[in-house]
């Protein structure tokens, strides 16, 4: 049910109360007034508590996407309520390392919890003199290792296709998702 259509919601400021004394004593207009209250609650309510819906940790899951737009955040259908609030709640840090190694683990990190690694192949070339010869051109690809403690639930494929929001298009990748080994 819509938050706005929640039946019996109280009223903060009923109207009723804010009238002069020979209207807020006529039993019409008090009921008349009654019936507005009923209307605006859930509008006054939602103003009181908009401070909440700005929070990721506790605005309510369908406004939640509409913040993962205001953040610029593409939302996958698939990822959980709890991966879409800490990616909202991290949005302007993903967004400022976005394309690079440390962005990518990042994002990878807060959707698995994980630990995760990123190690590609560079394949830059520098010369002191514009004659010497050209090195061995070097195959980009990137190899992402999360380590979690339980592989099995990790959605490789939601991984995958999270993955590949970061990394270039032209740059393919190997994902390995590995139990974590214990520190200690």
């Amino acid at each position: 049910m819509p938050r706005s259509a929640a039946p019996g919601l109280p009223t903060p400021h009923p109207i009723a109360d804010q009238l002069p004394g020979v209207l807020a004593e006529d039993d019409f207009t008090r009921r008349f007034t009654q019936a507005l209250d009923e209307v605006l609650a859930p509008v006054q309510l939602t103003l009181d508590g908009f401070v909440a819906y700005l929070d990721p940790a506790l605005a309510p899951p369908d406004f939640l996407d509409w913040l993962a737009g205001w953040v610029a955040l593409p939302v996958q259908e698939q990822w959980t309520v709890d991966q879409r609030r800490v990616l909202v709640a991290h949005a302007v840090e993903l967004h400022r390392w976005r394309g690079t190694r440390h962005g990518l683990a990042t994002h990878l990190r807060l959707l698995t919890g994980g630990r995760v690694e990123v190690a590609d192949t560079g394949g830059t070339i520098a010369s002191v003199q514009s004659t010497d010869p050209a090195g061995a051109p070097v195959s980009p690809h990137v190899t992402i290792t999360v380590a979690v403690p339980e592989p099995s639930l990790v959605d490789e494929s939601r991984l995958r296709s999270a993955a590949a929001e970061h990394v270039p298009a032209h740059v393919p990748f190997t994902l390995r998702v590995e139990r974590a080994v214990p520190s200690g």
